[in-house]
């Protein structure tokens, strides 16, 4: 079964409420392709590798969290951005890219994926004055030795954690996906025991020592591997079309 390219991309921009969103790319449809979809191929980030082999499998739409087009970069269309762009267009290939909706979407979104996987209770928000916070509080099932917590991390995204251990059980837990370090100030503010993302900066691991708060910083790409799949679930099951997930692995 086929689908309009325009439908599809009006239901995921209605689904995740994209417009309402100042992002720091433009969220939807990025690079135009052939009018019809049989297939989708998500991955977190539209690297050439990954359009590679969306086209390996002839995929009609690549969807992705981290698409092009940001903020301050260069505009033109040169070096990689031309050998992307290119393999795209000459392809049919259209790109899907949903940044900012894709983390907060109380469904689909990244860090409501990664609190099932790690069976956290979400709580709320982790800026209670702010609706449309990304990051989230909650807690778990079983209080946890920080070094628990972070093999329970190894096992579950594939990858071994970086870990600023505290002295306490961890009780409650805030966490936020991707390049959040800079939110472990309003971690601390939660009052919780543990602060998860993805990445990690030198004056992280100080504020997390002074302070006594256990700092997980478990991948970039590890932690937002979960939302795109299930947005492409979402689509391939609200319009019986394939959907592929490929992971093209990034140690960051």
């Amino acid at each position: 079964m086929a689908i309009a390219l325009t439908t599809l991309v009006e239901e995921a921009d209605r689904y995740l409420d994209a417009t309402r969103f100042q992002d720091y790319c433009p969220n939807g449809l990025q690079v135009e392709g052939r009018p019809q979809v049989r297939r989708i191929v998500s991955g977190v980030t539209a690297s050439q590798a990954l359009v590679d082999a969306a086209i390996e499998a002839e995929a009609d739409v690549l969807l992705v969290h981290h698409g092009y087009f940001w903020k301050n970069e260069d505009p033109r269309v040169i070096g990689m951005k031309q050998r992307r762009l290119k393999a795209l267009l000459a392809s049919e290939v259209s790109l899907l890219a949903y940044h900012l909706p894709l983390d907060v979407h109380p469904e689909v979104g990244n860090n409501v994926q990664l609190a099932h996987l790690l069976d956290l209770t979400i709580e709320g928000p982790l800026e209670l004055d702010n609706p449309r916070s990304v990051g989230l509080v909650g807690s778990l099932a079983t209080p946890m030795r920080p070094v628990d917590f972070m093999h329970l991390l190894h096992e579950t995204l594939g990858r071994e954690p970086l870990m600023v251990a505290g002295e306490e059980p961890i009780r409650r837990i805030a966490w936020c996906t991707g390049a959040a370090q800079g939110y472990i100030d309003k971690a601390l503010a939660a009052g919780v025991d543990a602060y998860l993302t993805g990445e990690v900066s030198e004056p992280t691991v100080h504020f997390a020592r002074e302070n006594n708060l256990t700092f997980f910083a478990a991948g970039h790409h590890a932690t937002e591997r979960y939302g795109v799949q299930a947005l492409g679930d979402y689509l391939a099951r609200r319009f019986a079309i394939e959907h592929l997930f490929i992971d093209c692995p990034n140690p960051v």
